[in-house]
């Protein structure tokens, strides 16, 4: 960007400005070293602006997924974005309390579009309502869905103009995955539904749930054959259904650093794509049905931007030269976005901070190739199911982002920033640098295998933890700034909380009625029937197990039924000992 006579010209400028007009600066105050820094054209020496950065949706995607956020806009807080929350992550109780749920955000607060279904511990762990593991947890963090039934019960909100064939759904289940989606896909059997014209997401990324999020159930490498599975199910029957969702976002919550978030989460991508590939398929196929969560982002605005930017770039390079890919679309980030949403940096402390920090992430976002937003509701700290007041504040801060601030109107518009493209591709050079070093160790699935990645992201949650206790981490309200002057800003509830508790406090003991009536009105000899196929097809690893789990849930045979099938074929997962 600048020839080599104009550079070392700066440099020695900037040499005189700091033993001149700075040293003398920062003598009067006291000072050996300045707080601030000045980034110049000497720190970003071979810039390219072709080669580093781009047009917005072509290689390297520096600045953008896509030539424009116009659609993102409008979805996200444009205006025809109204207040719902069934679109959002959403589930709770017992079937038919989800389904009411449901029900009234249509009705009375016009809710469109599918769902986005949380599923409760037992759910996404495989094991059934009834069983002694799930004792208390039923219906709390989610819904409970034992068998096709409940499934049945929650789609009774989405009839007519909101049908399966109408709708996209999405489901965080993950080592389930394939029996859930095939609830799904017996739904739609009976509704008459072509499974070709289905629409959905299952999150199914099970590598990070053995390093993040916990809710693993078989060990890694036939949890990555149930991937595989339904990739390539997917890919051959059902051209618009996600095939997974690749998460960051629960490593960095669980304390991975702003680079491993991004390290761990494209190693773990890689290895899904590398499934596809050993199974035959063609890359550029099935990696449009590959998207990306959102990211988890801190509140260390330049360097955030800087790791969002610099991940859409190596993806795009890992995609278009380690495996070949050569339709654009297949070298995108696709759903990750701008910096991400602050979840983790949220507090229970003085929670109506949070709705700054969201706004301060939501410009993020629009300056890191994302759209404005207004982040996450300020109250999610007390729990899924947070209040309509708080969902409000969001959406109209996104709302203020993009029509009053106009955030919306420039794609990525730090590029070229000294500061910023010094920081990308610092941020690009250490994302390197721990892929390279999971290579060596045979991969994303050896790396868990070996505890790498669980002791990295234990070592960052003690580092973060260590420096918010000692006070080298500050958090407003938290650790500083919390005397017994400050005021406890709190607002009233308008309108009464979106679940009810009381439905539920009883989830439990009605879904085990549940339970038990489909246990004695269905073929309970075909439900053993179908089990035996599928614990044959699941001892040849080459049979892929969505057709016998099909014909399993239209038996009725339930999920802790045919996890347990699959638990005595495959083993149970045992989890790192990071302490050991």
């Amino acid at each position: 960007m600048f020839e080599k006579e104009r550079i070392e010209e700066i440099e020695r400028r900037r040499k005189e400005w700091e033993e001149g007009v700075l040293k003398r600066t920062l003598e009067k105050f006291g000072m050996k070293v300045s707080p601030n820094r000045v980034y110049t054209p000497a720190d970003v020496k071979d810039f390219d602006f072709l080669e580093k950065v781009g047009f917005p949706g072509e290689y390297p995607f520096t600045t953008s997924e896509y030539p424009s956020n116009l659609p993102a806009l409008r979805i996200r807080g444009g205006v025809s974005a109204v207040l719902v929350r069934a679109a959002r992550y959403s589930g709770y109780g017992a079937p038919e309390d989800t389904r009411d749920y449901y029900n009234h955000m249509r009705e009375a607060l016009g809710r469109r579009g599918g769902p986005n279904i949380a599923f409760d511990l037992p759910t996404q762990c495989g094991y059934d309502s009834d069983d002694l593991v799930a004792r208390g947890e039923v219906g709390k963090v989610g819904v409970t869905v034992d068998t096709l039934r409940d499934f049945e019960v929650i789609y009774e909100a989405f009839v007519g103009d909101n049908d399966l064939d109408k709708i996209a759904s999405n489901w965080t289940i993950n080592a389930p995955c394939n029996i859930i989606l095939a609830m799904y896909l017996a739904l739609a059997e009976k509704r008459g539904i072509p499974i070709d014209r289905l629409r959905g997401t299952p999150q199914n990324d099970i590598l990070k749930e053995f390093v993040a999020r916990g809710t693993y159930i078989f060990p890694a490498r036939p949890s990555m054959r149930m991937i595989r599975d339904t990739i390539t199910y997917c890919t051959e029957h059902m051209p618009l259904m996600n095939s997974i969702s690749i998460c960051g976002y629960h490593m960095r919550e669980a304390g991975a650093i702003p680079i491993q978030m991004v390290a761990f989460t494209l190693c773990n991508a890689m290895a899904y794509v590398q499934l596809g590939v050993d199974a035959g398929l063609d890359v550029d196929t099935f990696m449009r049905r590959f998207t990306f969560l959102v990211w988890s982002t801190g509140m260390d605005f330049f360097k955030e931007i800087a790791r969002a930017r610099a991940a859409r770039r190596i993806w795009a390079k890992i995609m278009r030269e380690r495996f070949g890919a050569e339709d654009p679309r297949s070298w995108m980030l696709r759903g990750a976005g701008g910096v991400g949403v602050p979840t983790h940096t949220l507090t229970l402390q003085r929670p109506l901070n949070n709705v700054t920090r969201n706004v301060i992430i939501g410009i993020g976002n629009a300056l890191s190739g994302g759209v404005p937003t207004g982040g996450v509701p300020y109250d999610e700290p007390l729990g899924l199911g947070h209040s309509l007041e708080a969902e409000q504040l969001s959406i109209d801060a996104g709302r203020i982002l993009q029509f009053e601030a106009k955030l919306g109107d420039v794609i990525d518009p730090l590029a070229g920033s000294y500061y910023v493209e010094h920081l990308t591709d610092r941020a690009e050079e250490e994302i390197w640098d721990i892929i390279q070093r999971i290579d060596a160790m045979g991969g994303a699935v050896a790396a868990i295998e070996s505890g790498y990645m669980q002791r990295e992201i234990a070592r960052g949650a003690y580092e973060y933890q260590r420096q918010v206790e000692m006070g080298e981490r500050v958090i407003v309200g938290v650790n500083r700034f919390t005397g017994e002057q400050e005021l406890e800003v709190l607002t009233h509830r308008l309108v009464e909380h979106p679940y009810d508790p009381k439905k539920r406090a009883e989830a439990e003991e009605r879904q085990l009625k549940n339970l038990a009536q489909v246990k004695g009105a269905r073929d309970n000899g075909q439900v053993q029937a179908t089990l035996k196929r599928l614990k044959e097809e699941a001892g040849d690893e080459k049979a892929n197990l969505i057709p016998p789990i099909l014909e399993a849930v239209k038996a009725y045979a339930s999920v802790g039924e045919m996890c347990n099938v699959l638990r005595e074929v495959f083993g149970e997962y045992q989890a790192y000992n990071v302490t050991a």
